[in-house]
């Protein structure tokens, strides 16, 4: 059971990278693994692997480790990943092709079962076998397949736009590709992914690490 407090966002984020690695182990037959094999094969300390475990119960035998498909199946049900989630996406541009194309959305247990875009240029055209629909076909899409996860990888612009008529056909949880803060309720999770952050920080490592060997 997992405990009531409050789990931390890298923990979560770690667990993730934790349980791809144990895919990987029992695919190539390993049986049990170590905290200490854990950590070296993912980049972090021993005792963050256990603290990280810590959180949601007690795994493993001392002396022995864990059992690496037990493990795994523990951190995919925490996860969610124990069972299978469709989702819609919005925004069929270069960004939204390649989130459609991504073999990794599949791999654990994501499909896209509907692309949406305003542009009658794209609308009717397929992506990765999706016809790409006009958005007034959201609110049939998401209740014929039980979705609860929406993507927009739109312009600016559009994105509240997008994320009002997601919210209001009962969609959970946003992954927003657009560069704005989203407006939407207390309940609905929505997970900001602005790709040129993330250079900006790998550009920041750079000049900071150039700059400590001057």
């Amino acid at each position: 059971m997992v405990k009531t407090l409050r789990v931390p966002e890298a923990t979560v984020t770690r667990l993730s990278v934790y349980s791809r690695y144990l895919e990987r182990l029992d695919r190539n037959g390993v049986i049990t693994v170590s905290s200490g094999e854990i950590a070296e094969g993912v980049g972090v300390s021993p005792a963050q692997v256990r603290k990280d475990l810590a959180y949601f119960g007690e795994f493993g035998t001392r002396g022995v480790g864990y059992n690496v498909k037990d493990l795994m199946r523990y951190t995919l049900k925490i996860l969610g990943l124990d069972r299978h989630w469709n989702l819609i996406l919005v925004g069929a541009g270069n960004l939204g092709y390649a989130l459609c194309t991504y073999k990794g959305f599949d791999d654990r247990g994501f499909t896209i079962v509907g692309v949406f875009d305003d542009d009658l240029t794209k609308i009717g055209k397929k992506i990765n076998e999706l016809d790409v629909m006009p958005l007034e076909e959201i609110p049939r899409v998401i209740k014929e397949n039980n979705v609860r996860i929406g993507i927009i990888a739109v312009p600016p612009g559009g994105a509240q736009g997008i994320a009002d008529i997601m919210v209001a056909n009962d969609i959970q949880a946003i992954m927003n590709f657009s560069t704005i803060a989203l407006n939407v309720p207390d309940y609905v999770e929505v997970r900001n992914v602005d790709l040129s952050v993330k250079l900006e920080i790998l550009t920041f490592n750079l000049g900071f690490r150039a700059a400590q060997n001057l």
